[in-house]
């Protein structure tokens, strides 16, 4: 494993911290102490993903002591990871792909989980392949919908795809793990396939496949939604 940087180091740490707030929800301890532990967590990850190591480092040492004195005090039991087995977690680049017109919790839930994984790359699909795909103009427009998912905190790049080549973007980024969303229409074997085809066979395909559960997790349907309202006006 390569030498980790300041930044990678500082990764591991905040998911050492996010693994342990796991484990102590698993335990069903609720109190303010792990609510105010979780709220440092957010903001360290805040905090790097604007290249901010600083307010990083200090924000998530606060949350660590919180949870050692929970530990120390028999309140919460919890284990934290090996630094080199989150040190390899953190220089994992994760590929994420999708429109992103309409942002609701689904996208926040798929790319929380992508973060999990590694540090994330999120692929925004261009107006033209939205409307080759969808049937239907693209409401935001691309530039617009990158703006919105580069300051997504669990984003540690995005960009815009290709019109023509899908897996173009794929052999500049060369990332670790391809993570699909739940309604995405690709067959898993079938796209190993064709990245083994591309000398890309070294890469992990997985799907997300926890579903969100509310009313509008859905572009499709929030656009139906804003359509019966005002027809309904």
């Amino acid at each position: 494993m390569e030498a980790a940087n300041p930044e990678t180091r500082i990764d591991a740490y905040i998911r050492n911290v996010a693994n342990a707030l796991v484990q102590i929800e698993r335990e069903g301890v609720k109190n303010d102490v792990v609510e105010i532990a979780r709220a440092y967590l957010k903001d360290s990850i805040y905090y790097l993903s604007r290249g901010d190591q600083f307010n990083a480092l200090a924000t998530i040492a606060y949350a660590e002591g919180l949870l050692d004195a929970l530990r120390l005090l028999g309140i919460a039991q919890f284990n934290w990871s090996k630094t080199d087995d989150l040190i390899r977690r953190a220089q994992n680049k994760v590929f994420v792909a999708g429109t992103f017109e309409i942002i609701h919790p689904g996208h926040i839930a798929y790319l929380r989980h992508a973060w999990t994984l590694g540090r994330v790359v999120a692929v925004i699909a261009r107006d033209s392949t939205v409307r080759r795909i969808k049937n239907r103009d693209v409401i935001i427009p691309e530039r617009q919908r990158l703006e919105v998912v580069s300051n997504i905190v669990y984003v540690h790049k995005a960009r815009l795809g290709y019109e023509d080549d899908m897996f173009r973007v794929v052999e500049e980024e060369r990332p670790n793990i391809i993570l699909l969303g739940p309604n995405q229409p690709f067959n898993e074997n079938s796209l190993r396939e064709e990245l083994r085809k591309r000398e890309l066979g070294n890469i992990e395909v997985v799907r997300f496949n926890d579903y969100v559960d509310c009313p509008l997790c859905s572009t499709t349907r929030i656009l139906k939604a804003i359509s019966n309202r005002f027809n309904q006006g």
